[in-house]
């Protein structure tokens, strides 16, 4: 199921997209998949309930992109998600001050495991552009991603709406995926 090399040349990528509900994560895989030409249509979403997949290509590699639903209820659902996943992209809403801490839980939690022991992880430090939003240090630091040793991680600035940051993180991930 991970990695590989497809059918045509390149690679297939699987990603699964997490964080908190509300935090951007729907907005960031249609963003996606719509390509930094269309970067400026706006992407209309609800809360996932269960899940969406879509794929997008960047160079050589076809990436399978799986969103999950963030809220309470479905957080526990996520594990079922993480055979085969070779990157995490998790998406943070950086404006939700109250919730870093649930965030940055959550994260460490998928991280640590076993299944998700060889991905990567992209941090999405999104909605950067609210007014009261944490800054990368603080972010860094209120997350504890310190604590990421031993696999490739990074935090890219974002903006989902805008498709900000969007593409130089799905850049990173495709130079640090590593396949299964």
């Amino acid at each position: 199921m991970g990695g590989g090399l497809s059918l045509f040349g390149g690679r297939d990528v699987r990603l699964l997209v997490a964080g908190l509900d509300a935090a951007g994560k729907t907005t960031v895989l249609y963003k996606l998949k719509n390509g930094p030409k269309r970067a400026g249509t706006a992407v209309n979403t609800i809360p996932t309930l269960n899940f969406n997949v879509e794929t997008c290509r960047m160079k050589n590699i076809k990436f399978s992109i799986w969103d999950v639903g963030g809220q309470d209820s479905i957080r526990p659902l996520w594990r079922h998600y993480f055979t085969g996943t070779q990157g995490l992209i998790y998406v943070v809403d950086t404006n939700d001050r109250a919730r870093i801490k649930k965030a940055a839980e959550e994260l460490h939690t998928m991280v640590a495991n076993n299944e998700m022991r060889h991905a990567c992880v992209l941090i999405f430090a999104n909605k950067m552009d609210l007014p009261h939003s944490l800054d990368i240090d603080e972010l860094t630091s209120e997350m504890q991603l310190q604590l990421l040793e031993g696999r490739p991680w990074h935090i890219q600035r974002s903006c989902a709406t805008t498709g900000e940051g969007l593409w130089e993180g799905l850049r990173w991930m495709a130079a640090n995926v590593k396949d299964l």
